[in-house]
């Protein structure tokens, strides 16, 4: 899938290519910036900077989406509301205690682990799950978006020596 996201973006400018390939789930900035600076010789600078700018911006657009997208498919679809309810009365009562212990620091630490179901997708619909004020949240998704820039780029960096 990836492949075909980055084959798909290859006739574009880099730089744009690169900012679009960050905001996609899929690949986020994860793989964005291994192929800014491995495919298109993009400086690491760069290639972390659209990087976080992109995968910043789809984590603050899900967060401010998700919520009357939910509402509007769990009004039109009533067995997804039991299925939805479910789910997050479960994620409440197995997370709820640490996740406000931990708010701000969880959920950075949550979108800066550069690994498969975490990053700012998937950190801002826990946020929205926790009810963290988007204002807030926002702040957050961007500052695990830098850490994960910033170790993606070194570990990309490092290992094409």
């Amino acid at each position: 899938m990836q492949e075909i996201i980055i084959n798909a973006l290859a006739n574009i400018p880099k730089e744009l290519a690169t900012f679009l390939m960050a905001m996609l789930p899929v690949t986020e900035l994860r793989a964005a910036i291994p192929v800014a600076i491995l495919k298109y010789n993009m400086s690491p600078w760069l290639a972390l900077t659209y990087s976080v700018l992109g995968n910043t911006l789809m984590g603050v657009l899900v967060l401010l989406l998700i919520e009357p997208i939910t509402k509007i498919i769990i009004e039109k679809v009533p067995f997804i509301h039991r299925i939805w309810t479910k789910y997050i009365d479960r994620l409440h009562k197995k997370h709820k205690e640490s996740f406000e212990k931990w708010e701000a620091l969880a959920l950075i630490i949550f979108i800066a682990i550069p690994l498969p179901m975490t990053g700012a997708f998937s950190g801002a619909v826990a946020a929205s799950i926790f009810q963290i004020p988007p204002k807030k949240a926002s702040t957050y998704i961007f500052l695990g978006c830098l850490i994960a820039g910033v170790t993606v780029t070194a570990i990309t960096v490092l290992f094409d020596l």
